[in-house]
């Protein structure tokens, strides 16, 4: 690919995000992304197979900045493993209780609508969700190395189980317009992981 086909397709996905995050997948039609990104509708299917693999890749390229970033917390350096951990946690807790739609879950947003539409998609929140619960398993192994973090059967299953609370979470936030329920994941897991302010 030239730099030009990849920064006019980032560019059509950087605009699509936060639309999508507004109004999900369903509701969004190719010409309102289009429109907003200023790219003519004829050259949408030169980026991009269809809809259904925009939307693939619009699923991955948000996996791809996430795990990122993610890596940037948990290589921190000058902090132990449980404190990279709450860092983690803290994080997630402060994007996804407030209104600003570039930080909000693209997951959470469209698991739920797309899983059952298009098994690509399903696939690429699979794939995409493995790797984020690789890199919090990693973590957790670091913490019981480092005495931050105590032993765990599984450190995989732990990562499963705290991304199940934070997820759940995340969507009762959607529901009650407040952090109540984030704040509570956030307890839940200073109490598993044995992790105090």
């Amino acid at each position: 690919m030239t730099s030009e086909h990849i920064d006019v397709r980032q560019h059509i996905l950087d605009t699509a995000k936060p639309i999508i995050l507004g109004k999900g997948f369903s509701a969004v039609g190719l010409t309102e992304i289009l429109t907003a990104a200023a790219v003519p509708k004829g050259s949408f299917y030169h980026y991009f197979k269809s809809k259904e693999a925009f939307g693939e890749a619009l699923l991955e390229d948000y996996f791809a900045n996430y795990c990122q970033r993610l890596d940037e917390i948990f290589n921190a350096q000058g902090s132990n493993a449980g404190e990279r951990m709450l860092a983690y946690w803290g994080s997630w807790l402060e994007t996804q209780s407030c209104d600003d739609r570039d930080g909000q879950c693209l997951t959470v947003k469209l698991a739920a609508e797309v899983s059952d539409l298009s098994e690509s998609m399903r696939g690429s929140l699979v794939r995409g969700t493995q790797q984020l619960l690789a890199r919090i398993a990693q973590c957790l192994s670091e913490g019981e190395q480092d005495g931050s973090i105590p032993p765990f059967a599984s450190t995989e299953q732990t990562a499963l189980h705290l991304y199940e609370i934070w997820l759940g979470a995340t969507l009762l936030t959607k529901i009650r317009r407040d952090r109540s329920a984030l704040e509570g994941a956030m307890q839940s897991t200073r109490d598993i992981l044995s992790l105090r302010e």
